[in-house]
This record gives structure tokens, C-alpha cells and sequence, in this order.
């Protein structure tokens, strides 16, 4: 046994179990016993989280390397009340194009089972069903597979791996005209540009909303310029006006701004350099030089194409006259902060909508209606943070919202919100201060578009366009209020020791070359459950104190950590940052635990079963 082997902790894996069952088996149940000989990843995720995103698209081309060992077992595990709807799953696989089984765990059962405190987290399980390796965030799957490559090897001696066919079966593909759309925008010539994201393509329709003019696009992932028919995207999303009559195109899963020139067909690339942006790297100048992500919607404002960062928790903007873009507001700090736009907090922004006064903004994660003003200030009307969610109409700050993907101005200086996770449109007016409903009974709206007295939805699982009769009084809903599931922690009052566990990967080192290679940020909701810790720091462990009359609250820490290859002859070593959010409820109780520790890459075996 190699030396990396016989040193590594091995905890026998609990069981895999959840209400809703295996998609993309087809229909048949599985066990961690047959899966036994394969090396098996769980991908804890959900699927309002754009970081599970990433992940998806980080873990695709080691599935493809690794498919004749390597089982990935997508395990969702809901934030939110409509992400437990078993039918919601289902568009979700198809939505996101997951390729490998998903167990829908609805109660958070084997989250549970796990002890995951974090969106997303991927688990190794070896061929003997031993837990080898726990990553919470993004950036792994580098040390993944090479974890993966010393399983091979190891277990292939042992006689305990075994090669084949993964348990993966495709679902049969929906012939619709659009398959989970994200966005509208009406053209000039009254037609409709669809981004119909799932396929990867364009689709402009006629006026009635369905008959297809044409499709912009391979409909294959991708990431090329050229003609209509020769381009490609990769799930793009946002769509918005430029003053020169071409459409400027958040292509998210590419990290790009895309702009189609409506007369030829012909794309052309704006900004992104294709790759995802991580800590550390450039946030303003020239466009196709500085690296995005997952950029969700545009709009023009102010002169400038604002951009919905969802990926990083930001707004940039894109100057077309100069061909730079900038980041205008957000720290990449998760969570609902307003203020000045450099001090200002977001949750996945992925709406924006445009007046001359006001860039309105959909905050997903946090069920907020945000605005930025002409001095770039944030402000807040309706919403309270991570962990609040519902469907309440009235005064703004009481009303709830679940999870909106997007926004819409209205001709009277109100705006029309696409309220996703309540299959619902919503109305906010400042005037009044009061939110309404419009209408009920939609599927997964996603956008909506004016069109005269009409207003068109974009129904993203019903994968079409929708057109309603702006109605003169909103539908009464009765309120409905959520907390997000997730049991609160119990830990002492007091002294708190708060641990991230960072373990380099084999085979790498912690990148010191320039200053420190770790930073841990520390904040807490309310700020009085803080005495002492808050902050930004290089070291990964803290101590903490926790202010005993506060008896509950939420913990938000940030970490990151960069790791090269240790390879004194290598002269360009590769290096990798891994980073991860967490937003933990904590439950004050004498008696209860004193330390807190937080799984980044390794295992911690101060708590080794």
C-alpha cells in the first residue's frame, strides 16, 4: 500500500436514503452495496445554488475521464420549500443537464447522516465503502481526481476495484419548442428573443410568442463565435438592448458577455475570457482580458451594461465605448447588506431591470427586491436575508418572496417581480410601499416582458412563453412564511473556537510565494451575537465569543486557500484556490459544544467516528 494510502482515515459511509428516490436510474433504487468496486462522489447540492453549479460543470470532465470507475451520485439536499417538490428535482436534473444518478433527499436525511453543514460538498467514498475525502466549495476537483487516480491504482492491486458501466441512465428528450427558458426581450420588430437555456441556443419568436423565426445557435455546449448557425453558447441566460441595436447576452455557464447582431445572426464575444473568476484575480479592465462569473442578467443603465454576477455575489459593469468592465457593487461576501456599493452585500443577483432613476435587481438567495440608485447606493425593499422566504403580500417589510430570478418595470413606476419559487408574479410599489400578487399558477417563472397593456412570462418549467392581462386589482394569496430547514447548531455561549480544516492535497503545498495563502472572514447576523472574532484574517482558526443574551443567530464565515504543486523542478507549478461560504444557524445552550469546525478540504479528525 503507497504511503498516502496507509495514511489516510477511513469512516465507513452511512447509507444513502432519501424520500424521493433515484432519478436518472431509470427507476431503479440503488444502495451504497451496489455500488461497491466503484469509487462513488457524492455531490451534495441543491439546486437554487450557483456554486453546486460550478460545481456540476467542474465535476463533468472528470466523470468523462474517470467513467469506467467513478460513480457521481448527485444528492439534493433543498434550501428551499419548492426545491423539496420531487417534480422540481426532476426539471432540475434535465435543466442543468446532470449526467450521473440523483438521489432526492427531500428531509435532508442523508445531509444529515453526513453531517454537510454546506451548499455544495462532495464526499469520496472508496471502493471498500470507506469515506476517504470531504470538500466543501468549489475549486476541488483537481485533488479530487488525483484521489481518484490513487484509488485506481491502490484498489486495482487489492482486487477491490471494479470497472464498468455506471448505474447512469438518460431520460428520454421533451420534443417542446423551448426547454426551460431563462429570458425575454422584445425586439424592435415586436418579435421575442428567447434564451432557451437548457439548449444552449437562442430562439427568436413571432409576435404570437411560439412560432420560431429562427434559432441562434449549435444547440450544443460551447464556446465559439461566428454565424447563426456556427455559434455557441453554453446555458445562457440574460438578454438586453445595446444603443447601437444589437443584443448583449449573459452566456453564464461560459463566464462571457456574448453580442448578437440582430440584421446577420452573427456572435461575437464582449468580455470573459471563458473561465471562471476566483478570488484573486483582476475585477476591472480590459474586457476580454478579465475573467467573469456566471454572469445571469444585463440591463443598460446609466450609460453602462450592468451585469448580475450570481456567481461571485456582485454587479460589474460593461462600458461599450471603452470595452472594460469593472466591478460596481458587492464584496463577493454572501448575504443582505446595504449601503454604499463597495460595502454592499448580495445572494446570487439574477434580475435586473432598468428605469431611468432606479437598476432594480432580483437578490435570489436572500427573497429580495434590491435597487441601486444614480450614485450607486444599495438599498433593500422588500426582503430580510439568507434564511427567510414565503409568499406574504402587504407591507414591503413584512411581504416575502421565494427565490425570484427576475424583474420587470412597470409603466407606473412599479415593478413586476418573477417570483420563481412561488410559481407566482408579484407587484412591489414604491408609492405605496405594498406588495400584491398578479397572478398564480405559473411554472418556475423566470423573466416577464411589457407588451402593451399585456405582460409576457417567461415560464421556465412549463418551457414557454406566457401572456397575461396586466390586471387592475392583484390576487389575494393567503401569506405563507418559511425559515430555511436546517437545524440550528448547538454551541456553547462564550468561548467559541471556530476550525476550518484546510488539508492540501497530495502532491501540493499551501502558495506562500506572495504573503499568506489562507483568509478567513467572520460575521454574524444578528452583529451583537459577535463579541469578539469578527473579521478578516490569514489564520483558519479563531476563537470566538459569543454573547450569551444573543440565544440564537447565524455565523457567516468566508475561507480560501490556494495550494500549488510541490514540485521543486517545476518552474510554473500549477496553483488551485479553493473557497468556500458557509452560513451556519447557531443555537446558544450551556453545556453545549465549544468548538466549531468547518470541513474546507480534508477530513477533521478531531471528530473522526
Amino acid at each position: 500500500m503507497n504511503d498516502s494510502a496507509s495514511r489516510r482515515v477511513r469512516v465507513r459511509a452511512p447509507e444513502l436514503v432519501g424520500k424521493g428516490g433515484w432519478l436518472n436510474t431509470g427507476d431503479q433504487q440503488y444502495t451504497l452495496a451496489d455500488l461497491r468496486g466503484r469509487i462513488v462522489i457524492l455531490d451534495f447540492w441543491t439546486f437554487c445554488c450557483i456554486n453546486c453549479l460550478h460545481v456540476l460543470d467542474e465535476l463533468r470532465e472528470l466523470e468523462e475521464r474517470h467513467r469506467d470507475t467513478v460513480v457521481v451520485v448527485g444528492v439534493h439536499s433543498p434550501k428551499f420549500v419548492h426545491e423539496a417538490e420531487h417534480q422540481a428535482v426532476v426539471d432540475a436534473v434535465e435543466r442543468y443537464g446532470v449526467e450521473h444518478p440523483v438521489l432526492d433527499d427531500p428531509e435532508l436525511a442523508t445531509w444529515k447522516q453526513y453531517a454537510v453543514r454546506a451548499w455544495p460538498t462532495l464526499v469520496v467514498i472508496d471502493p471498500e465503502g470507506y469515506v476517504v475525502a470531504q470538500h466543501a466549495g468549489e475549486g476541488h476537483v483537481h485533488a479530487i481526481e488525483r484521489l481518484v487516480e490513487e484509488l485506481e491504482a491502490e484498489h486495482e492491486a487489492k482486487g477491490t476495484l471494479r470497472r464498468g458501466d455506471g448505474p447512469y441512465v438518460a431520460p428520454e428528450p421533451e420534443p417542446t419548442v423551448l426547454r426551460f427558458p431563462g429570458k425575454a426581450l422584445l425586439l424592435p420588430s415586436g418579435n421575442f428573443l428567447v434564451s432557451d437555456t437548457t439548449r444552449h441556443q437562442l430562439v427568436e419568436l413571432a409576435e404570437d410568442g411560439e412560432s420560431v423565426v429562427r434559432r441562434i445557435g449549435t444547440g450544443e455546449r460551447g464556446f465559439a463565435d461566428g454565424s447563426a448557425e456556427q455559434a455557441s453558447f453554453n446555458e445562457p441566460q440574460g438578454l438586453a438592448l445595446l444603443e447601437d441595436g444589437s443584443v448583449v447576452v449573459a452566456d453564464t455557464v461560459n463566464h462571457a458577455l456574448r453580442r448578437l447582431d440582430l440584421a446577420s445572426g452573427a456572435v461575437t464575444t464582449l468580455a470573459g475570457t471563458g473561465r471562471q473568476w476566483m478570488q484573486g484575480a483582476p475585477t476591472s479592465g480590459a474586457a476580454r482580458e478579465v475573467a467573469l462569473s456566471s454572469p445571469w442578467d444585463v440591463a443598460l443603465f446609466d450609460g453602462k451594461v450592468w451585469i448580475a454576477m450570481a456567481g461571485v455575489h456582485q454587479l460589474w459593469t460593461y462600458d461599450p465605448v471603452a470595452e472594460t468592465v469593472q466591478v460596481a457593487a458587492g464584496t463577493t461576501n454572501e448575504g443582505l447588506v446595504d449601503g454604499p456599493g463597495a460595502e454592499a452585500w448580495f445572494a446570487q443577483p439574477s434580475g435586473l431591470a432598468a428605469t431611468d432613476e432606479r437598476l432594480w435587481l432580483a437578490d435570489s438567495e436572500t427573497s429580495a427586491l434590491r435597487w441601486v440608485d444614480l450614485d450607486g447606493a444599495v438599498h433593500t425593499a422588500v426582503g430580510t436575508g439568507l434564511f427567510d422566504f414565503g409568499h406574504r403580500d402587504g407591507e414591503a417589510g413584512q411581504a416575502l418572496l421565494q427565490h425570484p430570478l427576475g424583474v420587470t418595470a412597470l409603466p407606473d413606476g412599479s415593478v413586476a417581480v418573477a417570483d420563481t419559487y412561488n410559481h407566482a408574479l408579484r407587484r412591489y410599489d414604491p408609492a405605496t410601499g405594498e406588495v400584491t400578487t398578479l397572478a398564480t399558477d405559473l411554472r418556475e417563472p423566470s423573466d416577464a416582458v411589457l407588451v402593451g397593456d399585456d405582460i409576457v412570462v417567461v415560464e421556465s418549467a412549463r418551457h414557454r412563453l406566457t401572456r397575461l392581462r396586466l390586471p387592475e386589482e392583484a390576487v389575494r394569496v393567503e401569506a405563507v412564511a418559511h425559515r430555511t430547514q436546517r437545524a440550528a447548531t448547538e454551541v456553547a455561549p462564550g468561548r467559541l473556537r471556530l476550525d476550518v480544516i484546510f488539508q492540501a492535497p497530495a502532491g501540493q503545498k499551501l502558495d506562500t510565494r506572495y504573503g499568506p495563502s489562507t483568509r478567513l472572514l467572520v460575521s454574524a447576523t444578528p452583529p451583537e451575537l459577535l463579541l469578539k472574532g469578527e473579521g478578516a484574517d490569514s489564520d483558519l482558526s479563531r476563537e470566538l465569543e459569543l454573547d450569551p443574551a444573543v440565544t440564537e443567530g447565524v455565523l457567516h464565515v468566508s475561507a480560501m486557500a490556494a495550494s500549488c504543486d510541490d514540485d521543486p523542478a517545476n518552474e510554473y507549478p500549477a496553483c488551485h484556490v479553493h473557497q468556500q461560504d458557509w452560513g451556519v444557524p447557531v443555537r446558544l445552550v450551556e453545556g453545549a459544544a465549544d468548538r466549531l469546525p468547518l470541513v474546507l478540504a480534508g477530513l477533521d479528525e478531531g471528530d473522526a467516528r
